[in-house]
Order: C-alpha cells, then structure tokens, then sequence
C-alpha cells in the first residue's frame, strides 16, 4: 500500500463518506456502454471469479437473473485456488474505493463475529480462533434495471453461502 492508498483509506472508514464514494463509483460504472463494461468480464478473472457479468449471465436455481454485477474479494496473487486471486478494476478509483471497503467490512464482520461469539456465552476470540483468523472475503455489486415483465425476477430465492452476509440494500429509487 502506497502513501497515497493509506491516506485515502485513513479517511475513509465505514462511514456515509466511504458509503457515498462507492455508491457513486458502482453508478458510474453500471451507467457505462456494455463494451466498456466487458473489459473487466469475469471471463477474464480465471479462477478467482472476479469482475463483470451482464444481464442474463448469472443463474440462480438454473434461471437467468435480471442483474448485472462486479465480483472482488481480498485481493491478492492468482495461486490457482478458487476464489482467490487479484481483482479487476475499471479504474484506479474503482480499486480505491473497492480496496477501502472491503478492508472496512472485513474489520466490521470481525467486529460482529465477536458479538456473536459473546451472546453465545462464547469468548470473543472464539471464531477469530478457530474459523475467521483469514476469513474468504467476497463482495459484490449489484445493479437491477426494469424487469422484463410482472411475473420476473431479479434473482431468484436462494441462500448466501458461507458465515455471515453484510448487505447493504438501495432503498433510493
């Protein structure tokens, strides 16, 4: 991490600022045409599964959802594991904005995993110890255009996998 990385970051924590910062950047891109969209396609992210799909390419429960999105995670060397990998950026504010917040939600879910832990009876450190000392961080975002009819979907049900989901929901319209 650069000077410049650490001084944008120190100001931007999980606040309205950091909020406000990726909502603009997540809009900017999603207003884009599709072939500039394409040039962070997930078929470019291997196997860390990281990047850009369109409408209609993702499935849930075997159906096209009526979404597009972004795909990151920790970012990190490509090692041929799954889900691991280095990111793909649109820009250089995009890399900024994505880097500051997942390392703000990855100390939030921490943060949240210890509350779990000591409502349980549990002391605090007891998943740090024992299953999120390096936890699999991933993020997405989502954009959602008009359905296609009144009986549609943006996506599916379905069920998050893994140990905790943090959503933040739109609710502009």
């Amino acid at each position: 991490m650069d000077a410049s990385d650490a001084a944008f970051r120190s100001q931007l924590e999980v606040t309205t600022t950091l909020l406000a910062e990726l909502d603009d950047t997540a809009r900017a891109f999603f207003r884009q045409p599709e072939e500039l969209k394409r040039t962070i396609a997930m078929t470019r992210g291997g196997r860390a599964w990281r990047g850009y799909f369109g409408v209609g390419e993702e499935l849930t429960s075997g159906v096209p959802d009526e979404k597009e999105g972004l795909y990151f995670g920790t970012e990190g060397p490509a090692d041929g594991r799954p889900l691991f990998g280095p990111n793909l950026f649109a820009s250089e504010r995009m890399r900024r904005v994505v880097l500051a917040y997942l390392e703000a939600m990855t100390a939030l879910g921490h943060r949240l995993m210890r509350a779990i832990a000591r409502s349980l009876g549990l002391p605090a450190s007891y998943f740090d110890e024992r299953y999120t000392a390096d936890p699999l961080v991933l993020f997405r975002i989502f954009h959602y255009p008009p359905i296609s009819s009144p009986s549609a979907w943006s996506v599916g049900e379905h069920a998050d996998y893994g140990l905790l989901t943090i959503l933040l929901q739109d609710l502009s319209l």
